[in-house]
């Protein structure tokens, strides 16, 4: 770039007429790339707000060329033969000849130090490609900045993918004023302003703002064209109103080009420019949710127009246009759409009639996954499997939901939703699985193999998060159908979970009876995972029984039995119950390390139940060893946790009376007063803080009671959970005339800022309220 001087900038830039927000990091970067190459293409998806960034940088840069910085706007241009032209007329350059008319161009700004940039080169690829490298090699002072939702493909071309705006993470508390910090809110919050003066973001609308932003993708565009709606529409009516956002979106400045106008026309534009394969592509893939990777793809859009081996090639091309995002996790790749384009092709799915055919076959593979799932799990790929069932959450919840709202498809969900329920427990995920099954069972009345297992994996989480007496109509029922269809594996898994309802209530003996039987069941059935689950609780009732010697060797069983397998998470969960039984026996060091282990080895699961327990028992031995500040703080960790996973220790029979007895002595050795600070202490920890702390562990200099804890809700939001307490749902939107979709929204924000995944939480932390404030 030549040297930057006070002289008057030349070129024809139009002036702003409404603010530049954000992109502090893209106009930097591509400051960056104009000063070390000479062609620079912005690429991004239809209204990501390429040509504003061009601009804006443009602008900046002005004076930096001494011949000045010219905008060719090529949206209206249809025929390639004009390019030439069109960029010679921009330059205010006299006519040029029929033929040859680039090297006449050329010729005419050699010697010149200029920035061009050409606007919306997406469907004049070929002809914008080839002029780009004309004027580049026979202009040394030339600079090209381009926009285009598909890169040039010319030698020396650099990239900026444009992203959309920044929004708050779905899972992160947002405190009040916090709005500013993100870029799509503060662009909703100055165009709502332009609109409506005097609005602002307040404590009380910035819930339903961020979902409105998160709804749109950050998309400037659509952030634009909904922030005029409140003239008409307040907050909440517009995102109940945003289901159906290509018509909500559709007025738009009428200075802008068409294919800017309206949100629709934007997607529109991008799905013109495609061809018809890649067309029929983006409608398929529409039917994934939160991403996929290839080998997705291929299974669930191939056919007989597109072979499996054309597929590869479709997605590149999808990734070139802005359609598909490239997205790397964990060294694997995989791709996503937004949230507009994945709904237009939907859309074009849904014309075409294809969509259930679709999306039964996406179903179709998550149930294959899942089933691979449950028969992979007891082995040495757990962690790389939880990892993938993260990663696939949100399409394992779309092939659910399409079993649950298309006629005669609810037995598949029901054995989806079995297949899962490792995944539910360790996850922390119980009321989701409760739910999923709740819904299929009462679709699917039949007596079959599938509902008899569907019945007892509700029972055993509704065991696990509400205790034996919400479970017990659930694993009868079980137990009398197991029987009906002489299902042996259904008998054993009843007679495992009645055996635990017996234990939680504090019926010990009939608890081992029963765990005795069903290790024997289990044995007889050469089914590792349930002996494996058995010898888990089996050793806690024996130590509870004051068979102290029987509980260690059988949780050493489990020991050796994992190892055998080389699998981790059954293992943590059994070095938890031996720990009880060692400290029952009185080796306190030896029972702390064991639960230490068991941390260690729940610690990548992110397990919060089995992380919840093993502090417990850390905390009963701190106080056993005089520790109390320590017991304090790991009670309070505790208690967080327990809170986070919606099944209270009060639920495990005989291990509350322990905890009781611990609180008590730990409350007298300390004095209320540090006993509660104490304990606030552990409260306030995250999840990595408290095994870091639990472990002992040094912690970095930072770590620190988190400053993310959850923040005051809102008047609304402290209405919306005094509403979720009483145990209104879809009721809660009538009380409060608010529509459903905002109501909804309103739960998942209070869920994130309380770090909870379910209502259930949110009425267990109202009453707690309530009592402390009592």
């Amino acid at each position: 770039m030549a040297g930057a001087g006070l002289r008057q900038p030349v070129g024809n830039l139009p002036a702003d007429v409404t603010s530049f927000v954000g992109r502090r990091r893209e106009v930097t970067e591509v400051k960056r790339l104009l000063s070390t190459g000479r062609l620079v293409t912005l690429t991004g998806t239809g209204g990501v707000g390429k040509t504003r960034l061009a601009l804006h940088v443009a602008a900046d840069l002005q004076r930096a060329f001494t011949d000045g910085v010219w905008l060719v706007e090529l949206a209206q241009l249809r025929d390639p033969a004009l390019l030439v032209h069109t960029v010679a007329a921009a330059l205010k350059l006299a006519d040029l000849p029929g033929s040859g008319p680039a090297a006449v161009l050329a010729g005419q700004l050699k010697g010149k130090q200029l920035l061009l940039v050409l606007d919306n080169c997406e469907h004049l690829l070929d002809a914008c490609a080839v002029l780009a490298e004309t004027l580049l090699r026979a202009v040394p002072g030339l600079r090209i900045l381009a926009t285009s939702r598909q890169t040039l493909g010319v030698t020396g071309e650099h990239i900026e993918a444009v992203p959309p705006l920044s929004l708050p993470d779905p899972d992160t508390p947002l405190p009040p004023g916090a709005a500013a910090r993100y870029e799509a809110l503060r662009l909703f919050a100055e165009r709502a302003a332009a609109a409506v003066p005097g609005f602002t973001i307040t404590a009380d609308n910035q819930t339903t703002i961020t979902w409105i932003c998160r709804r749109l993708d950050g998309i400037p565009l659509a952030i634009e064209l909904a922030a005029v709606r409140l003239r008409a529409l307040s907050p909440d009516q517009l995102l109940a109103r945003l289901d159906d956002g290509y018509r909500l979106l559709t007025t738009g400045s009428r200075a802008a080009p068409p294919r800017q106008q309206t949100l629709r026309a934007a997607v529109e534009w991008s799905f013109d420019l495609c061809s018809p394969t890649e067309r029929s592509l983006w409608a398929r893939l529409s039917v994934f949710a939160g991403g996929f990777d290839l080998e997705a793809a291929e299974q669930v859009c191939a056919g007989d127009d597109l072979p499996p081996g054309a597929i590869l090639d479709l997605v590149a091309q999808l990734v070139d246009k802005s359609i598909l995002s490239r997205v790397e996790q964990d060294s694997q790749i995989r791709y996503e759409l937004l949230e507009t384009i994945r709904q237009y092709g939907y859309e074009r799915l849904r014309e075409q009639g294809e969509h259930t055919t679709y999306q039964r076959r996406h179903r179709d593979r998550y149930a294959r996954l899942a089933a691979r799932f449950m028969a992979e799990f007891f082995g040495p790929g757990q962690l790389a499997w939880f990892t993938r069932l993260r990663q696939e959450h949100a399409n394992l919840r779309a092939a659910l939901d399409f079993c649950l709202t298309e006629p005669g498809e609810a037995e598949v969900a029901l054995r989806i939703a079995v297949d899962l329920r490792v995944y539910w427990h360790a996850t922390g995920f119980l009321s989701e699985g409760r739910s999923w099954l709740d819904r299929a069972l009462a679709l699917a009345p039949g007596v079959t193999p599938a509902r008899v297992r569907a019945l007892w994996v509700d029972g055993w989480l509704t065991l696990i998060q509400s205790g034996p007496d919400h479970a017990t109509a659930l694993l009868e029922e079980a137990g009398r159908v197991g029987r009906r269809l002489d299902d042996r594996l259904v008998l054993a898994d009843t007679t495992l979970a009645s055996g635990v309802a017996a234990m939680y209530r504090g019926d010990v003996r009939l608890a081992t009876g029963l765990l005795d039987d069903a290790l024997a069941r289990y044995r007889a059935l050469d089914n590792p995972l349930g002996t494996a689950a058995t010898l888990i609780q089996l050793p806690l009732a024996a130590a509870l029984v004051g068979d102290a010697d029987r509980a260690v060797a059988l949780g050493e069983e489990l020991q050796a039995l994992s190892e055998a397998h080389d699998e981790r998470w059954y293992r943590g969960h059994g070095l938890w119950s031996l720990s009880i039984a060692v400290w029952r026996q009185g080796d306190r060091p030896r029972a702390s390390a064991l639960a230490q282990e068991a941390i260690r080895l729940q610690r990548p699961f992110h397990d919060r139940l089995g992380i919840a327990r093993c502090l417990e028992v850390l905390a009963w031995i701190a106080t056993a060893d005089g520790h109390h500040d320590r017991a304090a703080r790991l009670l309070g960790a505790a208690q967080a946790v327990w809170q986070a996973t919606g099944a209270p220790l009060s639920g495990f029979g005989p291990l509350a009376g322990y905890h009781d007895q611990c609180w008590d002595q730990v409350r007298r050795g300390l004095g209320e007063r540090a006993f509660a600070a104490a304990r606030r202490h552990g409260t306030e920890l995250d999840l990595e803080q408290v095994v870091a702390y639990a472990l002992e562990e040094k912690q970095p200099a930072s770590s620190s009671p988190r400053q993310d804890r959850p923040v005051p809700l809102t008047r609304r939001e402290r209405q919306i959970a005094q509403l979720v307490a009483e145990g209104l749902s879809r009721e809660i939107a009538a009380r409060l005339v608010i529509a459903p979709r905002t109501a909804e929204a309103h739960v998942q924000h209070i869920l994130a800022k309380l770090g909870f995944h379910s209502r259930a939480q949110i009425a267990a932390w109202v009453v707690e309220r309530r009592t402390a404030d009592g």
